[in-house]
């Protein structure tokens, strides 16, 4: 597998990172660019590591895809050129720097797409929908998978709710040393699972392997956390004025949602809730976990049985789009458990 490193001036003060994953040899032509979109406190280092077994990024890349990774302000690797406040919201992210990865892939993609199918993760779903509301038609966005993605708060955890409570409090002080905390955490989290059920099953996990899956962790932004707050208690998220769930029902791209059965920090209702709203006419829905094994937030990219219950299932229904031309003419709801 190639990997090839890019840099990007998002006309804003930052340089935001990408990566582009090919394996020449394995690449199908004809098919689009597959980008990831990390979200809230995260950036691309989990998407192409698995801490026991094969990454999401490399089981695309074993599909025949061209796979790339963005870095957005404040995430990994995207730097500030010049020192100042690194303090941004979903304008930014959603307006600004996804449009511009974007255009950055289609033009360095080895496939000569004229669009990019994309995957949110988690927070990087609902930013893909906020930019989508901006732009109904003129998006090139052939198709999206959301991760756990929300678009309106139908169901939130009630520790999330008192957490976020006070959007006053919530984005007042600036976080450091997020990663650091994190390191403590995950030791305890494995002789206490309990203590971060909402995130992840440390049962399903290689839990060893703390020092690696901490490096996907970065501080939040306070205005983001300010803005969650508040998304939270309105529960519709607006952005520059829009209210990004009534200007999704203009949108048609293909739609698959991924949603893990006991996901506390993005409850299954917020992850469906895209589906009232879209105007997707091909939308596939995979839930991954059960009563034996259940499964949180990070378990749908870390687990060790994300390759099967999810980045198949993505590889698969990415495949389909091409396989089954006339699809894109014809509604169908489809559902898939795993």
């Amino acid at each position: 597998m190639h990997i090839d490193v890019f840099r990007l001036n998002n006309g804003q003060g930052w340089d935001l990172q990408l990566k582009r994953f090919v394996d020449p040899e394995r690449l199908v032509e004809g098919r689009r660019p597959v980008m990831m979109i990390p979200g809230y406190c995260m950036n691309t280092f989990i998407l192409s590591y698995h801490p026991g077994g094969t990454s999401m990024v490399s089981h695309l890349v074993d599909e025949g895809f061209e796979v790339w990774t963005a870095n957005l302000r404040g995430q990994g690797d995207s730097k500030r050129r010049w020192p100042g406040v690194e303090d941004h919201g979903f304008k930014e992210l959603a307006l600004i720097d996804l449009p511009a990865v974007r255009d950055k892939a289609l033009t360095e993609s080895l496939l000569s797409p004229d669009a990019i199918d994309l995957v949110g993760c988690s927070l990087g779903a609902t930013v893909i929908y906020a930019y989508l509301g901006h732009h109904p038609e003129d998006h090139q966005v052939g198709s999206v998978i959301s991760i756990g993605g929300p678009l309106r708060w139908n169901q939130s955890h009630p520790l999330v709710r008192l957490v976020l409570s006070s959007p006053t409090l919530a984005g007042a002080l600036p976080i450091k040393g997020t990663r650091r905390m994190a390191r403590l955490a995950l030791p305890v989290a494995k002789r206490f699972p309990k203590l971060l059920q909402l995130y992840l099953n440390s049962e399903i996990i290689d839990m060893s392997a703390a020092d690696e899956l901490i490096k996907t962790i970065d501080d939040p932004s306070r205005r983001l956390t300010r803005q969650i707050a508040h998304w939270l208690k309105a529960r519709d998220l607006v952005v520059d004025g829009l209210n990004i769930s009534q200007a999704l029902y203009d949108v048609d791209v293909p739609m698959m949602c991924v949603l893990a059965n006991q996901d506390g920090i993005v409850p299954p209702q917020a992850a469906l809730s895209v589906l009232d709203h879209i105007g997707s006419r091909q939308t596939r829905v995979v839930r991954v976990g059960d009563q034996r094994y259940p499964h949180a937030h990070a378990d749908l990219f870390i687990s060790r049985g994300a390759k099967e219950a999810v980045f198949e299932p993505m590889a698969q229904w990415l495949a389909e789009r091409y396989d089954d031309a006339s699809a894109t003419k014809s509604r169908g709801k489809e559902a898939m458990d795993a």
